[in-house]
C-alpha cells in the first residue's frame, strides 16, 4: 500500500508532512509513503497581506485540486489555514493531538510586549494579533509582515521591526522554540482558531486511506478543534474579519473563549462559555451567536461593506 501526501514546499509544510509520514510508518512498517510538493497561491503572493487576496483557502485550494484528481490521497495542513467548508468529495478525516497553541513575542533587543518602546514597530499580517495587539498597546506602530518562518525572523533580524508574532507550534516544530521571548497566555491573547493543529484531508470515499490514517485522529484535539471551526464557521469569518477562538477541556466539559473585533480594536467583543463534550459543534456556534447579538453583527457587516 502507497500513501501519497500533498504538502506545501515551506520548511514547516515539509516537516509537518514528515512528521505524519513517520507516525503512519511506525502504525503501519510496510507503508510506502511519497511526498508530493505542490505550489499553492499563497505561496506565490508573498506582498500583500491575506485579507486583501482572498484568506485561507489560498494555501489548499490547488492541494485540494490534486487529491480531487488522485494525484496524491492526502492532505496534511495547518489546521489554522484550512476553511470550514471543503469541495465536495473531500473532508478532514484526523486532526493530530495538539501542539502549543499559544503565540509568540519574538525580538532581538526586547524580552516582552511591555518592555517595547513606544511607538515600537512590531510585523505581524494577522488581523487577529493586530487588534489585541492594539488593544495592549495602541501606541505601537504594526506592520505587515508575510513569508514563511524564516523570511519574518530574517526581516526581524535585519531590523526591520523591533518584534514580530509568531505562533509557537510553528517554532518549535523548527526547533527555534529559543527565539520566543515571551508566550502569551491562550485566555489573555487568543490564538487564531485551530491553531497548533494538524489536520489530515482525505478523499471521503477512499475507505482504505481514511482507514489507516484514523490511527493519527486525537479524540480529545477532534473536539477541540470542531468546538473552534464551529465558533469560526457561524460567523462565517475569514482572513479579513479579526477574530480568535480558543477551547481546552477541563472536569469533563469544553471550555472555549472567542472574540470578535473590528479593524480598530474599539469595538471588542470576548466570550467564554462551557459545554457537554459529546456537542462541541453547539458549543463553538452558541459562542458565535451570543457574539453575533453582543455587537459582533454589525461590525461584521461593516468589514464585509468595506471589503
Amino acid at each position: 500500500m502507497k500513501i501519497r501526501i500533498g504538502t506545501r514546499k515551506s520548511k514547516l509544510a515539509l516537516w509537518q508532512a514528515n512528521f505524519i509520514a513517520n507516525e503512519l510508518k511506525k502504525h503501519f512498517p510496510n507503508l510506502e509513503v511519497e511526498l508530493v510538493k505542490i505550489t499553492t497561491k499563497g505561496d506565490k503572493i508573498l506582498d500583500v497581506p491575506l485579507a486583501k487576496v482572498g484568506g485561507k483557502g489560498l494555501f489548499v485550494k490547488e492541494i485540494e485540486e490534486a487529491m480531487l484528481k488522485n494525484k496524491i490521497d492526502i492532505a496534511v495542513h495547518s489546521l489554522k489555514d484550512v476553511p470550514t467548508f471543503f469541495p465536495e468529495g473531500l473532508g478532514l478525516v484526523a486532526i493530530t493531538k495538539r501542539e502549543d497553541p499559544r503565540d509568540a513575542f519574538v525580538s532581538v533587543k526586547y524580552l516582552s510586549l511591555d518592555e517595547l518602546p513606544k511607538g515600537a514597530v512590531v510585523g505581524t499580517s494577522s488581523l487577529r494579533r493586530k487588534v489585541q495587539l492594539k488593544l495592549k498597546r495602541p501606541d505601537l506602530q504594526i506592520k505587515d509582515l508575510r513569508g514563511n518562518v524564516d523570511t519574518r525572523l530574517r526581516k526581524l533580524e535585519e531590523g526591520q521591526y523591533d518584534a514580530i508574532i509568531l505562533a509557537y507550534a510553528g517554532l518549535k516544530r523548527l526547533g527555534l522554540s529559543n527565539k520566543a521571548k515571551q508566550v502569551f497566555a491562550p485566555f489573555d491573547f487568543i490564538p487564531a482558531v485551530a491553531q497548533g493543529f494538524l489536520g489530515i484531508e482525505a478523499r471521503l470515499d477512499d475507505k482504505k486511506t481514511k482507514e489507516i490514517v484514523s490511527v493519527l485522529n486525537d479524540k480529545e484535539s477532534f473536539i477541540k478543534a470542531t468546538t473552534e471551526r464551529a465558533f469560526l464557521k457561524t460567523l462565517e469569518g475569514g482572513c479579513q474579519v479579526p477574530l480568535g477562538a480558543y477551547a481546552e477541556i477541563k472536569n469533563s466539559k469544553i471550555h472555549i473563549t472567542g472574540f470578535v473585533s473590528d479593524l480598530e480594536a474599539k469595538k471588542f467583543f470576548k466570550k467564554s462559555l462551557e459545554g457537554d463534550l459529546r456537542k462541541p459543534e453547539d458549543l463553538g456556534k452558541t459562542l458565535a451567536e451570543k457574539l453575533l447579538n453582543m455587537g459582533a453583527k454589525e461590525v461584521l457587516n461593516e468589514i464585509y461593506r468595506q471589503g
